[in-house]
Formats: C-alpha cells, sequence, structure tokens
C-alpha cells in the first residue's frame, strides 16, 4: 500500500513502515466540488506537442477498446489483454488511486475473466499474509463471515479495501468454488505490517508437536509479540515502542526463524507442515523487521520501503510455488510496475524483484486515469473525497486521454515508433496512496509496465463501515 508522509509532518512516526510512502510533498487536490488547481506546471509547447500528437496517432491504431470495467457479460473484448499475457504466471495488476471504483472493478473483472480462460487461481491482494489466509478459509470452506472478516482485518492503513467492490469479489470467489470443488479459486495477502495471532499458534503448535525440545523456547522468542489486540490498535502500540526495543523484537523473531529452518522436516511426510510453519515463521519475522527500520533516518526509511517490497515479492513467489497456481497481484502502480517514480527514498519495487525472481513469467500492467474521484487522507486526518479534473499538458494522462478510446489496453512493448520513444520518456505521472495531495511523479511508463490499461474517468470506492 502505498502511503503519502510529508517530511515535517508530525504524524511520520505513527504511520506503520509497511505502509511508509515515498517521502516528500505532492500537487495539489481538492476535496469533492471545489475548483481543481494545476497539479503540475503547463507542458512547454514546440517538440513536446508535436511528440504527444505524433504519439496518440501511433497509439490510436495500437490501442484495443475495453467495452466496460464491471465484471459480467461478455469478455470478447478482453482476449487482445490474454494474448498480451501470453505464458506469464504472475501479472502485477496497478491502480493510480487506492480507492477509486473502477480500479477495484476492472481487477475483479479481469480475474474472472482469467479464471475461465487463462487458468487463474490466486487473487493476490496487498493486505497482510495473515488477514489473506482468513478469507482464503472462508473462500475455500466457507469458514466466516467475509463482512466481519474484512471489518476486523481491514483497519487503519488497510481500511480502503473493507469497500463493497472487494466484498463482491470474495463472494463471487466462493461462489465459484462451489461450483468447481476439485479447481478452486485462491485468496492471499501478501503484505506485512500486521500479522495476526493465528500465525503464532501454527508455528508453536507445529514446533510443539515436531520438536518438542524446543517449545518453551519459541514461547520465549515470541513472548510479547502475539496480538492481543484488534489490528489497527497493535499497529499503533507497535509504532509506539522505543527504537531500541522494536529491534529487540525483531532479534527475538530472527532467532526463532533461524532455529526453524536448521531444523528441517522430519521425513518427506513432513515436508508440507514443516514449509507451511517456516514459511508463517518467515512473515512473523517479516512484520517485526519491517518495523526494526529507524524513522529518524532517511536513509533507513528507504532501507525499509526496499524491504517491504522484497519480502512482499517473496511471499507472492513462495505461494505461487507451493500452490502452483497463477497469480493477478493488485497493488498499487508504484509497487507493481518496474521502476520506482522516487529511486531516491523507493529504491526498488516489488515488480522489479519478482521480474528478478520469475524473468518473463511476470508481467506487470499499469493503470492510469484521465478524471475523476477517490478517497483518500487530508493533512487534518480526515478521511474524505477527492475531485481530479483533466490532467495538465504535459502529463501522461492528458495525451493518452486523446486516444480515440474511452477507455483502453495498449501493449507498451510493442507499440510502434514514435509513441514508443514516447512512452519510454519519464512525465509527471499521477500516483495517490492513502494520503492526498500526493503526486503527480515522473514516470516513463513504457520502462514501468509491459501493459497499460487507460481510464477516462474514475469515481470514488463505497467504503464500508463508515
Amino acid at each position: 500500500m502505498r502511503h503519502h508522509t510529508q517530511r515535517h509532518r508530525t504524524r511520520t512516526t505513527l504511520v506503520p513502515l509497511a505502509a511508509l510512502a515515498v517521502l516528500g510533498t505532492a500537487a495539489a487536490g481538492t476535496a469533492a466540488g471545489a475548483a481543481h488547481p494545476a497539479a503540475c506546471p503547463a507542458a512547454v509547447a514546440g517538440p513536446h506537442a508535436g511528440s504527444a500528437t505524433a504519439a496518440v496517432a501511433a497509439l490510436d491504431r495500437a490501442a484495443h477498446p475495453l467495452r466496460t470495467v464491471e465484471p459480467g457479460g461478455g469478455t470478447r473484448d478482453l482476449r487482445p489483454l490474454d494474448r498480451m499475457i501470453g505464458d506469464a504466471r504472475v501479472i502485477g495488476v496497478g491502480e493510480a488511486t487506492h480507492s477509486s471504483h473502477e480500479f477495484f472493478a476492472l481487477k475483479d473483472r479481469l480475474f474472472r475473466h482469467l479464471v475461465e480462460t487463462k487458468g487463474f487461481r490466486t487473487f493476490a491482494l496487498e493486505a497482510p499474509w495473515s488477514t489473506g489466509l482468513r478469507l482464503n478459509d472462508y473462500v475455500l470452506h466457507g469458514e466466516g463471515d467475509p463482512r466481519r472478516i474484512m471489518r476486523e482485518e481491514f483497519q487503519r492503513d488497510y481500511l480502503w479495501w473493507n469497500n463493497t467492490d472487494y466484498l463482491r469479489l470474495v463472494q463471487w470467489m466462493r461462489a465459484y468454488n462451489l461450483r468447481h470443488p476439485g479447481d478452486p479459486v485462491r485468496f492471499m495477502g501478501d503484505d506485512i505490517a500486521w500479522t495476526g495471532p493465528e500465525l503464532y499458534d501454527e508455528v508453536t503448535d507445529y514446533v510443539a508437536a515436531a520438536r518438542p525440545a524446543l517449545r518453551d523456547r519459541f514461547e520465549e522468542l515470541y513472548r510479547g509479540l502475539r496480538p492481543t489486540v484488534a489490528t489497527g490498535a497493535y499497529i499503533e502500540r507497535y509504532l509506539g515502542r522505543p527504537y531500541a526495543e522494536r529491534v529487540e523484537m525483531a532479534d527475538r523473531t530472527g532467532e526463532a526463524l533461524r532455529l526453524l529452518a536448521r531444523q528441517g522436516p522430519r521425513g518427506d511426510r513432513d515436508r508440507e507442515a514443516y514449509d507451511r510453519a517456516l514459511q508463517y515463521a518467515t512473515v512473523i519475522d517479516q512484520t517485526a523487521r519491517q518495523y526494526a527500520f529507524d524513522l529518524a533516518d532517511p536513509a533507513q526509511i528507504a532501507a525499509a520501503m526496499r524491504y517491504r517490497d522484497e519480502a512482499m515479492a517473496a511471499n507472492v513467489a513462495w505461494w505461487h510455488r507451493h500452490t502452483g497456481t497463477k497469480v493477478l497481484l493488485s497493488a498499487h502502480d508504484a509497487h507493481i510496475g518496474y521502476e520506482p517514480a522516487d529511486p531516491a527514498h523507493y529504491p526498488k519495487t516489488q515488480g522489479a524483484f519478482l521480474r528478478d525472481r520469475l524473468g518473463a513469467g511476470y508481467l506487470s500492467v499499469g493503470v492510469t486515469f484521465a478524471r475523476g474521484s477517490f478517497n483518500a487522507t487530508g493533512p487534518d486526518g480526515a478521511i474524505r473525497r477527492w475531485t481530479l479534473g483533466p490532467a495538465d499538458p504535459g502529463g501522461n494522462e492528458r495525451t493518452l486521454d486523446r486516444v480515440r478510446h474511452r477507455d483502453y489496453v495498449v501493449d507498451l512493448r510493442t507499440v510502434a515508433p514514435p509513441a514508443g520513444d514516447w512512452l519510454r520518456q519519464a512525465r509527471p505521472t499521477r500516483g495517490i496512496g492513502t494520503d492526498y495531495p500526493d503526486g503527480p511523479y515522473d514516470v516513463a511508463l513504457a520502462r514501468s509496465h509491459d501493459v497499460l490499461i487507460h481510464l477516462h474517468q474514475v469515481r470514488a470506492a463505497t467504503l464500508r463501515d463508515r
């Protein structure tokens, strides 16, 4: 989850490291209904305008129109995307805001289509691993109430996922599995800001059964770490601990992980249970280690950002390898792409780590929008609906929106010159996290993504329980 944290805001120390944004201020935005000021300087006339016009002509020939972003109905318009995906086993599908309906609905539609046509079976969300397991238990076995699970898990920095669109997707996944019990779809979370108590129980229960001599040691190492309060409160309390204490907690989770890794499975029959316990111990350590960076040190904040994206990529790769399923990964454009928009503060992205691991098996699909609304937290800490008009001249979205299709998909790898050259140049692009104002950031679309989906207009998602 991409967040925005200004350099001198006192709120900085209250934002979980797993949700820290690229530091720096962003362009001005407006609350819904207000006039929209310019977000970035106007583009210089002359060769820039000419190259953009030529790029539009080439994009007109390369773009494939989308009938709708809403799930249901025919999907013939998605066949060009099938060809673009090819044999990729993990595809990252981005979003330019964290709370616009069209982005969520689009991912719902794409996942349903890919399940039916390309054999995809996992929807991965930028949410904690333990949260994903709770939702997966519902999707696979009907355990629990998805409304309650989302209410309990999607708190604080994850509250944006507690929306009507993702509830609809989870319910569709459950209905699909009732019809296809022998070939189910799955839900996973890859993020690390929170690890629920059930994962601690899983690890200690495994150790008690498989390595009883180590049970007391693991209980000691995990002392004070197992959550006893709600997600949001746990994150707040963890961040309130002194830095030295957070480092000491990460030292203990790291020792527990190394201790379990040294044991190995007790033969082939224990392999699956051991691998699962080792991954859960890894996730516990990821959470503790994410909080063991010094927020007062800009270099450590950058290291924390890199660590988080690397951990999320590792979790997706583990899930893909151990379940054997193809994965649609849902996250912000800033995560699923290949190049960071602000490398000084955000050194390497999840998409780049996944490409390192999977090569051509990973595909990045960026998503942009020309205008519309979204939910985000304002400078006063209040969540509100924001509305943006057309992007300024010189921004990527202004040119993308001149293409003859209202909504479309284009393969950035095969666009003919001069559009291909234009797409490889960095220029202002909207990238809004959980806080606003945020962005625009200079992004070279064709260097950051393999495929681009552009939407003419979006509207704020409907948040539940608010």
